[in-house]
Parts: C-alpha cells; sequence; structure tokens
C-alpha cells in the first residue's frame, strides 16, 4: 500500500518528504522523528495495529494531522479518540478508503432499510480477503455489520464465528475466507424463498484504497478532530469540497 500511495502522491504532484518503513530496505526511515515530521504538512499510515497509540501520540505529539488508513483496532478506538481530541491535530481514520466501498455502504444501508419491510427476507453477508490479511473480520465486515444493525428492524447481534446451530432471527451472521491473493471481495445477500438480492464489491486492485488516502489528507490539513472517512466522503459532497 505504501508504493501505491507514492505512487498517487507523485501523480498529483505532491512532495514525499520520506517513505517510513521498519522493514522495506530502500525506505528514507525507520521510524517518524520530530525532524521528519517538522517537514511534512501530514502522515499517512498504512501500517499493523499492533503499536498504533503510540505512533498516534508521536502524531500528536509532534503536531502533525495523520490519516490512518491502518485496520484492526477498533477496540481502542475510544482511547485513540480521546487522545486526538486533546490535541492540536486531526486524523481521519476509516474501515476502508475506497470511495467505491463507501457508495456501496450507503446502498446496503438502504438495502438494509427496505427489506426490514418485508419479513419474507433474511440478510447476510460474506468477504473474501487474501492470504495475507491480518485480522478477520476485516474492519470493512464489521462497517457493513453495523450499518444492517442500525437499519434493520430485527437484526441486533453479528455472529462471526462459525455456526454449529440454527441462527437465530436477531443474529446478523458475516462470515470470512481467508487464501490466494483476492484483494477484497465484500457480499450482502437479501433472500428469500422466492428470490435472492446480491449486493457485491469487489476491488480490481488498491490503488483506489492510495487514492481515498490521499484524497483525506488533502482534506484533513489544517482541520482539528477525529473524523471517519465515510463522514469526510459526505462533507466534501455537501460543501464541494
Amino acid at each position: 500500500m505504501g508504493r501505491e500511495v507514492e505512487a498517487v502522491l507523485t501523480r498529483k504532484k505532491h512532495m514525499i518528504t520520506a517513505r517510513i518503513d521498519s522493514i522495506i530496505e530502500e525506505a528514507d526511515a525507520k521510524a517518524l522523528t520530530r525532524e521528519l515530521a517538522a517537514q511534512a504538512d501530514v502522515v499517512i499510515e498504512f501500517a499493523l495495529a499492533k503499536d498504533i497509540e503510540e505512533r498516534v501520540s508521536l502524531y500528536a505529539e509532534y503536531g502533525i494531522p495523520a490519516v490512518i488508513a491502518t485496520t484492526g483496532w477498533n477496540d481502542r478506538l475510544a482511547v485513540i479518540r480521546q487522545r486526538i481530541e486533546k490535541s492540536s491535530i486531526g486524523v481521519v481514520y476509516g474501515s476502508n478508503f475506497s470511495v467505491g466501498m463507501n457508495i456501496f455502504w450507503q446502498l446496503v444501508s438502504r438495502a438494509a432499510q427496505i427489506i426490514g419491510n418485508f419479513p419474507e427476507y433474511d440478510i447476510l453477508a460474506y468477504e473474501i480477503h487474501h492470504k495475507r490479511k491480518q485480522d478477520s473480520p476485516s474492519g470493512t465486515a464489521k462497517t457493513i455489520g453495523s450499518l444492517i444493525l442500525e437499519q434493520h428492524p430485527v437484526k441486533d447481534s453479528i455472529v462471526t464465528e462459525k455456526l454449529d446451530r440454527a441462527i437465530k432471527e436477531n443474529e446478523l451472521h458475516i462470515a470470512s475466507v481467508r487464501g490466494g491473493y483476492v484483494p477484497g471481495t465484500h457480499t450482502v445477500l437479501l433472500d428469500s424463498a422466492a428470490d435472492t438480492i446480491e449486493l457485491t464489491h469487489n476491488v480490481r486492485d488498491r490503488s483506489g484504497l492510495a487514492l481515498g488516502a490521499v484524497t483525506a489528507a488533502e482534506w484533513i490539513i489544517g482541520k482539528k478532530g477525529f473524523f471517519e472517512f465515510k463522514d469526510v466522503i459526505d462533507l466534501m459532497l455537501q460543501t464541494g469540497r
């Protein structure tokens, strides 16, 4: 993803201050320093979730806004939000930075609202990701589940593990498959005895994620606060920027 982001930044004629990676040899630095932060306008992060609290603390300390495209840290969301809201910086985070996925989420939300009026239909979801994907279910799948629960009058609980029993009416089953080199496929099924409606988002490559992250980086400069990317998309549509 770092290379994808670099390609988008170069195409949009932005200057890259430093490419930071603790492992890749061609990186410009192993870690973010105060000196590097002082030369940059914003940080774009695609990383593992393991040390995210430490990285966010550095962004706040160095006074540099950030786009956090790392996933798998929802359990620490409240703590990180509090840290950012006490700082002087702005942060955009999200489970998926694809503009297409954000459109897909809106379609899923509306579909869940509609079929809530038709008890003949059940709703379920599944995702497929490449074998190196670190989290399961993905942050994207969790967002899909949350959107469905917000709109559906019966579903109020998400089940992600294997079921050895009949699913309950109030449960939403989200299954995850990992293997191969699939960039990412997410499907929501609206199913009745008579027919099936299928909503699917397929990622062709990762350039769309990079473009979304760069768009968020352009937007967050000069702003303060903690923003989710799907809300940033809505704000950009409302204000035209």
